[in-house]
């Protein structure tokens, strides 16, 4: 029985739009092993409405339950169900984190708990995944999941997967993984927030080079035995990825990108053009120049919901009047009827992703067969 507060559209409360989000999150997370459905609809009817407080404790329960579950089947050599109780209760206890105040010490907590999940699920692969850390501000640095392709002998192609300033890569484990591993790439999933906690995001805010990150990641993939170094892409998950598109720009290493492509940073500049009068929109403040409006030898793929935050039809004029004559952009738009239309591709993640990485294995299959 699904419980009366959830609706046809999969809100749980209708008051509280991050929790529906975050409750829609977890549903479509069962599509790839992170979270099952009985799981999320059992946690739903336990919840008392406007308690954060139940909430965190409703789904560190269910994290927990799944972490001591995957300990079980570890301990009596079951490996495919160990690897998936930690996905599970990796997810849940970012679920349980959520709604906590950044500064909230249960919500540091349960993010250990959800990184100590994510390399118990890694050393129990086979081949096993490693925790990677790579150099970038003075003081700070990157962390990441390297998780090698599945032959684990040779170079392989490798997708770097990057979420938006705030998101934490763990979710990428159990969302893009497995599209990975099916077509032969090896994966490096990253965060901007390294070993800090999540109130170190308004620092992060505040730079206006987070593109710098990237080349300091493609030297480190440069220096790895087990990479195809002329086969590297990358994603930006989620819609606060200009800062990727900007990055394709100073980065000629890269063989394939899946990010906004600018679209944001375009935005933006014909946003404050139309507010202030501007004739002239090259004096509007965008901290660099977006990708479709310079050269970029790199191919580059948008996908977006028609029902996001940037409408398809609006998006498909700023594409249409930005100059692409030197740039190999192609924009894709999930149609409500097709799901996948949501923000960020909310509602049906697995088909966008599915789509996405079936174009990353063409385009950087081309570029195997150039070498």
């Amino acid at each position: 029985m699904i419980p009366a507060c959830l609706s046809d559209d999969w809100i749980l409360c209708p008051e509280r739009e991050d929790i529906s989000a975050e409750f829609t999150r977890l549903l479509t997370a069962a599509q790839e092993g992170g979270a099952t459905i009985a799981e999320c609809l059992m946690i739903a009817r336990q919840l008392k409405r406007g308690d954060d407080r139940s909430w965190h404790r409703e789904w560190k329960k269910l994290a927990q339950a799944n972490r001591q579950r995957a300990e079980a089947a570890f301990a009596e050599g079951h490996m495919a169900s160990a690897q998936r109780n930690w996905l599970r209760a990796m997810n849940y206890y970012g679920a349980a984190a959520m709604p906590l105040d950044p500064a909230d010490e249960r919500r540091w907590v349960a993010v250990l708990a959800m990184q100590e999940c994510a390399r118990r699920y890694l050393a129990a692969r086979g081949p096993a995944g490693e925790v990677v850390t790579i150099p970038w501000l003075d003081g700070h640095a990157l962390q990441g999941y390297f998780v090698p392709a599945p032959t684990g002998s040779g170079r392989a192609p490798t997708v770097i997967c990057i979420g938006e300033p705030g998101h934490r890569k763990e979710e990428f484990l159990f969302k893009l993984v497995p599209h990975a591993r099916e077509r032969g790439f090896s994966m490096l999933a990253l965060d901007l927030l390294g070993d800090q906690r999540d109130d170190y995001l308004d620092a992060l805010l505040r730079r206006r080079d987070l593109e710098s990150a990237i080349p300091g990641v493609m030297d480190y993939l440069e220096t790895r035995g087990d990479i195809d170094f002329a086969r590297v892409g990358i994603i930006a998950d989620g819609w606060g990825s200009s800062f990727v598109a900007r990055a394709v720009l100073q980065e000629p290493r890269l063989a394939a990108a899946v990010c906004d492509g600018g679209l944001w940073d375009l935005h933006e500049r014909a946003f404050f053009a139309s507010r202030f009068a501007m004739s002239d929109v090259s004096i509007v403040p965008v901290p660099h120049a977006p990708l479709m409006a310079s050269s970029a030898d790199c191919p580059v793929l948008i996908t977006l919901g028609e029902d996001g935050w940037l409408k398809a039809d609006r998006a498909r004029q700023i594409v249409e009047n930005s100059r692409l004559a030197s740039s190999d952009v192609m924009l894709k738009v999930f149609s409500a009827a097709e799901t996948g239309a949501a923000q960020a591709h909310a509602d049906n993640p697995s088909l966008a992703n599915e789509y996405i990485f079936d174009w990353l294995e063409s385009r950087l299959g081309t570029a195997a067969r150039r070498i």
